[in-house]
């Protein structure tokens, strides 16, 4: 269950983020190709109306934003100040990441639980989108289900923390797909070209 929670955050993500800078492109595009004054293309271009691209990216990438931040606390990319924390004894830390955890959490109920009910009030009005004319609750429906997935993940992260005591680690410098390679593996190519294995660039 978690794993396909995981999947269809990321997956999410992925589409909207690619869904976005599609949009946006071909917006740019028919902006700078309609200046141009091509016999009856031109004419056709101007009949296309993407007025609505922009507003749909802006909303994207809300969407995208929340359930980023959730993903963040997830893989533990979130950037924090933990010098302090770290230079502790064990036992104080402990207690210091657990209360920040549960602090996020519940920050983030708070705020999913706020916007559920904008959404509810929102929900029963005719307020819709100025360009696409969306029902505006929708829109911010991204505020309630972002932040209680956040508020999960922050649960989420504290159970494993106070069971194995470990915190999720982003190492910026992996990439995932990419294996690392070793001066091992790299013998077999220098003798291929005639090198020594010290020749080889890493």
């Amino acid at each position: 269950m978690l794993k396909a929670l995981d999947h269809l955050e990321e997956w999410l993500i992925a589409f909207l983020m690619g869904a976005a800078t599609v949009v946006i492109f071909v917006a740019v595009v028919h902006r700078y190709a309609s200046g141009i004054p091509w016999p009856a293309f031109q004419d056709w271009l101007l009949t296309i109306n993407l007025s609505w691209a922009q507003e749909l990216c802006i909303y994207m990438f809300i969407w995208m934003a929340k359930f980023g931040a959730a993903y963040g606390v997830r893989t533990g990319i979130h950037v924090g100040v933990d010098v302090l924390v770290n230079r502790m004894p064990d036992k104080p830390r402990a207690g210091f990441v657990l209360f920040g955890l549960l602090a996020g959490a519940l920050f983030t109920g708070i705020i999913g639980t706020l916007g559920a009910r904008f959404v509810w009030e929102i929900g029963h009005t005719d307020q819709v989108s100025p360009d696409l004319e969306a029902p505006m609750w929708i829109v911010f429906l991204a505020i309630p289900l972002g932040s209680y997935l956040m508020c999960f993940r922050f649960l989420q992260v504290a159970w494993s923390f106070w069971r194995a005591g470990e915190l999720p680690h982003h190492d910026h410098g992996h990439v995932e797909g990419m294996e690392e390679v070793s001066d091992v593996d790299l013998v077999p190519l220098a003798m291929k070209d005639n090198l020594h294995p010290r020749d080889v660039p890493k």
